[in-house]
């Protein structure tokens, strides 16, 4: 499928550069399968939702994963993004040409790493120095590693400590946010136990090549990144207890969606998972684990909006763009957000 059918012009005014205050005052634009699109605040969500739904959220814990550093004059980045071992990790690199394999990179306050060879991802494997965890040197030397589109306009700062960090977060491991979960807060919470819409958690440590455009001219060519998740015994059979009796499976972000699909089988039955995917949903792709989707507004050209095209149409998809371009809604990882409910959608298995 060639991937400029995912292409898209956004205007830079519409890229968020801080969340919403309060979280649950984002706009969210209601997407169902036809018909008219509603313009809506998170807020309204327990209205939009249904008693026995279930709103599934990643508990995965963003670490301050971007490093500044040098190998002797040359100045590198580094960005974590899966961990190797307990004291490795594979990391992006900025003027990464100026690193061979055996290099010491001091990345200040008595961090240093030794790089590896290049690997199949493209980025090189760290080998961390000292005998403190590499979380603990980390809470050191390291940054909240905002995306691109953030960090090229504005510095990161102290309030992206807790601003790009979900209620949920409690599993270390994420170089990215499940931004979709950035919209919640404890009143919101209480207000969706009050209409009877249930919650579960699982863990996808969200990697650094989750949210970059796709460079290869067609899908076929273009190679997922992996990324490791975790859906326990007991989570999958509240959940399939949950479906069997009515209710929806509402993903709340890509991430969530994500590792349900790759935990569901063909029989739409979810099954304990901890392992890595590397699932690459587009148009075409038939769900079977989920009936819905919150989600914040993606990049052109990106595998996440292959996703959402996947699950309500690709045209559909286009129209909601538009249209939330148009009426100033912000985009990207700090902006607003949609409901996507496809439930007379073909795309989607009961």
């Amino acid at each position: 499928m060639r991937v400029d059918l995912f292409d898209f012009d956004l205007p830079p005014e519409n890229i968020a550069l801080r969340p919403a205050t309060p979280r649950d005052s984002a706009r969210l634009l209601l997407v169902p399968c036809e018909g008219a699109m509603e313009d809506r605040i998170v807020r309204d969500l327990p209205s939009l939702l249904r008693a026995g739904d279930v709103l599934v959220f990643n508990d995965t814990k963003v670490i301050p994963a971007q490093l500044e550093g040098k190998r002797g004059e040359a100045r590198i980045g580094a960005t974590l993004h899966k961990r190797q071992g307990l004291r490795q990790w594979q990391a992006f690199l900025r003027n990464a040409k100026r690193v061979r394999a055996g290099d010491r990179i001091d990345f200040g306050a008595g961090v240093t790493a030794i790089a590896g060879p290049r690997d199949e991802d493209g980025g090189v494997t760290l080998d961390f120095e000292g005998d403190e965890p590499v979380e603990l040197l980390l809470e050191r030397a390291g940054q909240m590693p905002l995306p691109p589109y953030i960090a090229s306009k504005r510095p990161t700062d102290e309030r992206d400590r807790s601003d790009y960090q979900t209620m949920f977060a409690r599993e270390d491991g994420a170089v990215a946010a499940p931004t979709a979960a950035l919209h919640f807060t404890p009143d919101l919470m209480g207000a969706l136990a009050g209409a009877g819409v249930a919650t579960e958690t699982l863990t996808l440590h969200v990697g650094a090549g989750t949210f970059l455009p796709v460079k290869a001219d067609d899908t076929d060519d273009h190679r997922m990144h992996a990324e490791w998740g975790r859906i326990d015994a007991t989570t999958a059979e509240r959940l399939n207890a949950a479906r069997a009796a009515g209710g929806r499976l509402i993903a709340v972000g890509t991430t969530s969606l994500r590792l349900l699909e790759s935990a569901v089988g063909e029989d739409g039955i979810i099954r304990p998972f901890a392992d890595e995917t590397r699932i690459f949903i587009t148009p075409g792709y038939r769900f079977k684990a989920v009936d819905g989707l919150m989600t914040n507004f993606h990049l052109p050209r990106s595998t996440l909006f292959m996703l959402v095209s996947a699950l309500m149409g690709t045209e559909r998809m286009r129209d909601a763009y538009d249209h939330a371009i148009e009426a100033g809604y912000r985009f990207y990882s700090y902006g607003d957000s949609s409901l996507l409910l496809p439930q007379s959608c073909a795309q989607v298995a009961r």
